[in-house]
């Protein structure tokens, strides 16, 4: 049987209106629309759902029987100008209009509804009843966001912004993705690399600049078999000149940098916090150890220096420490774990592999119980190297910077998610760059609606995209009507500024 419309009433008492389908005597829900609370709303929605299964009508009669004569009413278009309105006053509240560029915006904000390629962009559009540039339009776009620096631009609206919310403009967070492609072999940008995720597809690097908040500053792309660590300063270097920033603190994980690259950072002019090891632990709190033991506080933190590289190329750094009693405890599941495992192997029980805390001599298996009794003393503690002065950040300071990276790694979730910037079906590194610029501002906008809203820019457009504003025509006379938001988008839009809609 064809599938058909179904209206079905809800325990709220509002209306369901679905696609179902008969097979075989069961009744299947194709698609469920949304749930109307008045006759406007359930008019949308029978619209929206004959239109699925009538490609091409763009008329619904509302069923209105004409009275007095009268001409019965219809609906001639509709249209979700109420998430088109939230997501192009965003775009504009970042200042991301300078660009001046309506298909460009397209392109962002169509990306932020439904990700999708540059040619279905034009169906996203139509669907919503946005204005719909011609997909050559589009393309267009993308050559002027490359020749046009439209990148560089949007990285300085959103430094601005990023400084009138936070006031924290000189701290800023590093970190770096990969983005792989599922065609084509490897070029002299796409390369394969390594990879988190073990792919052996071609790939770029990403690195990502954002600010505490997680709010996207500034992104660069390199080779994909480019070092994480090698494109941390030409990042920052890029940063710093393109809005003229003379102190600037980064914060970075601890496998990014070496004692060479902290060096270069430093020679470069910029101060650090980073990740550090836990081997120096025993040497940098010898003297704690050697007067308390393995006894911490909850919470307590201790400073050391430590002198990094050798020769000229030595400096002195900060190092610090803090234990916790959470932390504790996870690691000492996890040496617990460790230890059984090594135990089964030195038993025979299992293969022999590589494992922590076993030593094997010639024939000989056995438990390693100094590297055990080592990783017991360092249970619990975390360090932190940074060159910054104390007078200038306490210790605690530094820790709550580095805690903030998890900031980045939000983004890039959201960026490879919600908004899919991976996998890339582009091959010339032109078009590439132009997707990543998309990419970014869309990051932009989502994170901006997210932190005003408390809801992700997936919730969002589900919410507010079946609210759809109608034209509705009797006789030759035209009346424009709005939705009425239910509560959850109700509770949303009470979180942004008043949007005014224009027919």
């Amino acid at each position: 049987m064809a599938p058909y419309v179904r209206k079905v009433k809800t325990s709220s008492g509002a209306t369901a209106v679905q696609i179902v389908e008969k097979r075989s005597g069961v009744r299947r829900i194709v698609e469920h629309l949304g749930s109307a609370r008045d006759d406007l709303e359930l008019a949308l929605l029978l619209q929206v759902a004959r239109d699925k299964l009538a490609a091409g009508q763009d008329e619904l009669d509302l069923g209105l029987a004409p009275v007095g004569g009268a001409p019965a009413a219809r609906v001639v278009s509709s249209s979700s100008r109420l998430l088109w309105q939230v997501l192009a006053d965003a775009y504009g509240h970042l200042g991301f209009d300078v660009l001046a560029d309506e298909a460009f915006r397209a392109l962002v904000l169509a990306r932020l509804i439904e990700p999708t390629s540059k040619a279905d962009t034009v169906r996203v559009l139509e669907e919503i009843g946005a204005p719909t540039p011609h997909v050559n339009t589009l393309h267009a776009a993308l050559r002027r966001a490359r020749d046009r620096d439209y990148r560089g631009r949007l990285a300085t609206a959103c430094l601005a912004h990023s400084a009138a919310t936070t006031g924290t403009g000189a701290l800023i967070l590093y970190d770096v993705t990969t983005l792989h492609f599922e065609v084509g072999g490897e070029d002299d940008l796409r390369k394969v690399g390594m990879s988190k995720e073990h792919r052996v597809d071609p790939q770029v690097q990403v690195g990502l600049l954002v600010d505490p908040g997680g709010f996207p500053l500034e992104v660069h792309m390199f080779e994909g078999n480019k070092a994480e660590t090698t494109t941390l300063i030409p990042v920052l270097t890029a940063f710093a000149q393109r809005h003229a920033i003379t102190a600037m603190v980064v914060v970075a994980d601890a496998g990014m940098l070496s004692a060479t690259n902290l060096n270069q950072l430093q020679d470069a002019g910029f101060s650090f916090i980073v990740g550090s090891r836990l081997v120096k632990a025993p040497y940098d709190l010898a003297d704690h150890f050697a007067r308390h033991g393995n006894y911490f506080t909850d919470g307590q933190i201790l400073e050391s220096t430590r002198e990094m590289g050798t020769g000229k190329n030595a400096r002195t750094r900060r190092v610090i420490y803090q234990w916790k009693f959470k932390r504790n405890k996870h690691d000492d599941r996890t040496i617990n774990l460790m230890i059984a495992k090594a135990e089964k192997i030195a038993a025979g029980t299992t293969a022999l592999r590589k494992a922590r805390f076993l030593k094997v001599t010639g024939a000989t298996k056995e438990l390693d119980q100094a590297s055990i009794d080592r990783a017991r003393q360092l249970a619990g503690l975390k360090g932190y190297v940074t060159n910054l002065p104390a007078e200038q950040m306490n210790g605690q300071a530094v820790i709550d910077a580095y805690h903030d990276l998890w900031q980045v790694e939000r983004s890039f979730r959201m960026a490879k998610s919600d908004l899919r910037a991976r996998p890339i079906f582009h091959h010339q590194r032109e078009a590439i760059e132009a997707h990543l610029t998309i990419v970014f501002a869309a990051l932009a906008v989502a994170r901006h609606l997210q932190d005003a809203t408390g809801v992700t820019i997936k919730k969002l457009v589900q919410t507010l995209r079946p609210l759809r504003s109608v034209v509705i025509a009797i006789g030759d006379q035209t009346i424009p009507a709005d939705p009425t938001p239910g509560p959850d988008a109700r509770t949303l839009l009470d979180q942004l500024p008043a949007i005014t809609l224009g027919h």
